[in-house]
């Protein structure tokens, strides 16, 4: 079993359905590579090899094996993350106990077939964006030794990067999902807050942490967290945020770049020639670059370890600093213990600005669909870390530290590699619940790459085709406040409405501001080549979701049928003339984002 075997989770699920590979031999070659790879740093603990694959020989015996979606995948688990069987030690033994039983997020991986192999390292705590803060090791980094892992989900990151398992679990909280991915040459996924439950989690920041995917492709990390993503009553941060189809890549895809100048690249010019190539590449694709005003996500950035949230990481270890401080890395503990000195008005004065950062990224959003970053401005060496442990892993967290903040969703994605043999990955960004539109037009920027997968230097396969429609769909054109990220966009995501394509109407169209609350446009078919073409997106509904939408639309609105630049015909909002009198011809925005954006500036 050498590098024939497959690879990615879609590959080996594939395999095993087909039965030219059994879930023990795919869990006899993790182990071997394991073995081979000679890096004790990646597992804190790892499960003896021979209850594994009496696991997968179980597994396979079972009649619903094959319908499972994770069949016999092997998975490691960040060991600040409950797996009965294995203790847990936030990389601390000081404070390690052995759970009584999964963390909500480790039930439903083996619910659906995965088999769990090991826990691994971690920067202690969660603190720590670099993966050497470990009393259990430094993990080497799978593309270059001399490199930092990243962290703090080092061994998490390093296992798939080097392709012990093809599959792991993170955590982030400033990061630590998509530092190691970049360092590493892998996909690493952030997740809406809330939409995986973190019961079972320790925590760093309890209103900000939530657990990360780490996978080869796109397609594998989006399949593991359609696993993972449901309500859980045993967590109190967890919110109903379904988790929407891939679909295709969008026509007049808007993606937010920083005004020029803004960028932070602390003097190293190969990165910041790789994020112009990224950016060239998305304009390639089709994208459209717009630039935005940074300085708002720099100063919510500067918060989170400047401001009161300290103080949620020194909760979680105060009993431990006060009875045995030395059991915890002198790094982290100078960190944490900061937050015992900060009060309640510091936090409450943090809070109130921190409301209004994110009112000032919503409307940031008003007119983008994502934004696209670098995960990190360069890239450390462990010796030069370990030299200046705190100012460079501060500056490694420049475009991460402010997402879990503004309640965004992350997909972190390797880009290039460097002549000096150094990854480059960037990051896309988009409001909470937007995670499907992030990984569907992520895919094609990674195939598109045509990078290979981790360390391995396995050649990504062609896309996978998107699965069809259930069939009674019917496709919906909104060109108001129903469009993601807008006002009333959450009564489409709230009837499993999905999004299909951005576009825009045939130039016949006129747009209005209507009188209304919350504002909302009006959409007038006038004379063929007298109007604008009008931005739009389409949904899909199913039939009873499409009726119950419809019948619940206010005058002077209602659905006509809407013609689209491509000549295609699709029903879609307009709206009764006879109102149009008192309101405002905004056509010349050519979409409802453009006149909402300026409006908000105004």
């Amino acid at each position: 079993m050498g590098a024939e075997q497959p690879e990615t989770i879609a590959a080996i699920v594939a395999a095993h359905r087909a039965g030219t590979v059994t879930p023990a031999q795919t869990v006899a070659r993790s182990y071997q590579r394991i073995r081979d790879h000679r890096d004790p740093a990646v597992f804190i603990s790892l499960r003896n090899e021979a209850d594994a694959m009496a696991e997968a020989e179980k597994l396979a015996a079972r009649e619903d094996a094959a319908s499972l979606p994770l069949y016999g995948v092997p998975v490691a688990v960040k060991d600040n993350i409950d797996a009965q069987g294995f203790a847990t030690t936030a990389a601390c033994p000081a404070f390690a106990y052995t759970p009584t039983h999964d963390s909500t997020v480790v039930a439903r991986l083996r619910a659906a077939g995965a088999i769990v192999l090991g826990k691994t390292n971690l920067d202690q705590f969660a603190t720590g964006l670099v993966g050497v803060r470990s009393p259990y090791g430094i993990p080497r980094n799978s593309i270059r030794e001399d490199l930092i892992p990243g962290g703090s989900s080092s061994g998490s990151a390093t296992a798939v990067g080097a392709g012990l398992v093809p599959l792991s679990l993170g955590t982030d909280t400033a990061g630590s999902g998509r530092v190691p991915a970049m360092l590493n040459n892998i996909v690493g996924l952030k997740p809406s807050l809330g939409m995986i439950s973190t019961a079972g989690v320790v925590p760093a920041c309890r209103t900000l942490d939530c657990v990360s995917v780490f996978a080869l492709t796109v397609d594998d990390a989006a399949l593991a967290l359609s696993v993972m993503a449901a309500p859980d009553q045993a967590d109190p941060f967890s919110r109903d945020r379904p988790l929407q189809p891939l679909t295709p890549f969008p026509a007049n895809l808007r993606l937010g770049t920083p005004r020029n100048g803004q960028l932070i690249f602390f003097g190293d010019k190969k990165a910041e020639a790789a994020y112009g190539e990224a950016l060239q590449r998305w304009t390639a694709l089709g994208a459209t670059l717009v630039e935005f005003d940074l300085e708002p996500f720099y100063e919510t950035a500067r918060l989170l370890y400047e401001g009161p949230w300290v103080a949620e990481r020194y909760l979680v270890i105060r009993n431990l600093l006060a009875s045995a401080p030395d059991a915890i890395h002198p790094v982290t503990r100078e960190i944490t213990a900061a937050g015992a000195r900060l009060t309640a008005a510091e936090t409450f004065s943090a809070l109130y600005r921190l409301q209004g950062l994110r009112k000032v990224a919503e409307r940031t959003f008003a007119n983008l669909d994502a934004l696209v970053l670098p995960t990190a401005p360069t890239v450390y060496s462990t010796a030069q870390v370990l030299a200046n442990p705190v100012e460079l892993n501060s500056r490694l967290g420049t475009y991460t530290n402010f997402v879990n903040l503004l309640d965004l969703c992350g997909l972190a994605l390797p880009a290039s590699m460097r002549a000096d043999g150094i990854p480059f990955g960037i990051t896309l960004l988009a409001p909470a619940g937007r995670d499907a539109f992030l990984a569907s037009i992520g895919r094609v920027f990674h195939v598109d790459t045509k990078l290979s997968l981790g360390a391995k230097g396995v050649a990504q396969a062609p896309l996978a085709p998107l699965p069809a429609s259930t069939g009674d769909e019917i496709p919906i054109a909104v060109v108001g406040a129903h469009l993601s990220g807008m006002a009333l966009n959450g009564e489409l995501t709230a009837l499993n409405g999905r999004l299909i394509e951005a576009t825009k109407t045939a130039p016949d169209y006129k747009l209005y501001a209507l009188q209304t609350t919350p504002p909302k446009p009006g959409m007038l078919r006038v004379e063929a080549g007298k109007g604008a073409a009008i931005e739009l997106e389409i949904w899909s509904l199913s039939a009873s979701a499409f009726g119950k939408f419809v019948n619940a639309i206010p005058a002077p609105l209602s659905i006509g049928t809407v013609r689209l630049a491509d000549g295609r015909s699709v029903k879609g909002f307009i709206v009764e003339p006879e109102v149009l009198a008192d309101a405002r011809d905004i056509t010349a925005y050519g979409g409802w984002r453009a006149y909402m954006a300026e409006r908000a500036t105004a």
